[in-house]
């Protein structure tokens, strides 16, 4: 995705552009609040900034949309001025699996869920904590992140089936960690593990490889959130060392 809307905004405003995101996501990955920033010339946005959404709709594919394009602070950092970063991800238990109008963000489980038993293993999971055991290892980048919260509950959207809906919010996340917990709360739901398991590989230094991967389409990264204008230089700067 980044590439493709790099070469739009380079169509679009005639000048090449390097985007800094606020979150990369796998493949198969949906985002419905990712967040970019980029330095263009100032006679470029001058005289772009008016029609850029709709000359950017002309040129993107059809699973890309620019929704909002505004004049960022001086120190904004898409990636490391970020407080945290909300996920959610959504399946279902349902014997019939998701609604065919919902199949590319909903995934379908093949067994029944206890979510009071997954509700319990991610309450374990939360605070401050190594999660390499739920990570892919980046060489030189840290994996210690603080989860701020991740909640399971059940709802239901119109007239599809119900949905399991798992929300993650956290600093920041490591390579493949929110489908990593997804996939450890799964395995707590499904009566394959106890709800203590998860927790229990928090000490491990390692990607722990009894931890499914989730699917990646049932995954949306649905906001970020940033500080007030004058404390985001100093955000990135903590952001910055921490990740050194």
């Amino acid at each position: 995705m980044q590439d493709e809307l790099e070469a739009a905004l380079g169509t679009v405003l005639r000048t090449p552009v390097r985007l800094t995101v606020a979150g990369r996501t796998d493949a198969g990955v949906h985002a419905t609040g990712q967040v970019a920033s980029c330095d263009v010339p100032a006679g470029a946005w001058a005289e772009q900034a008016g029609a850029l959404l709709r000359r950017l709709r002309g040129v993107l594919p059809a699973d890309i949309a620019v929704t909002s394009a505004v004049e960022a602070h001086p120190d904004f950092d898409a990636r490391f001025a970020a407080l945290a970063r909300h996920y959610v991800y959504r399946l279902t238990d349902d014997p019939v699996g998701p609604s065919p109008l919902r199949r590319f963000d909903v995934v379908g489980w093949p067994r029944p869920l206890d979510t009071g038993a997954m509700a319990l293993a991610a309450g374990l999971l939360l605070g401050e904590h190594d999660f390499a055991a739920f990570c892919r290892r980046r060489e030189g980048a840290t994996t210690v992140r603080t989860l701020h919260a991740l909640h399971v509950r059940r709802e239901v959207e119109g007239d599809g089936p119900e949905l399991v809906v798992v929300q993650a919010s956290a600093d920041a996340f490591c390579h493949s960690m929110v489908r990593s917990l997804v996939g450890a709360l799964l395995a707590v739901g499904d009566g394959r593990r106890d709800p203590e398991w998860p927790a229990g590989l928090l000490p491990r230094h390692e990607r722990a490889d009894e931890v499914t991967v989730a699917p990646a389409a049932g995954l949306t990264l649905v906001a970020v959130d940033y500080p007030p204008d004058g404390e985001l230089a100093g955000r990135a700067a903590v952001t910055r060392a921490r990740r050194g």
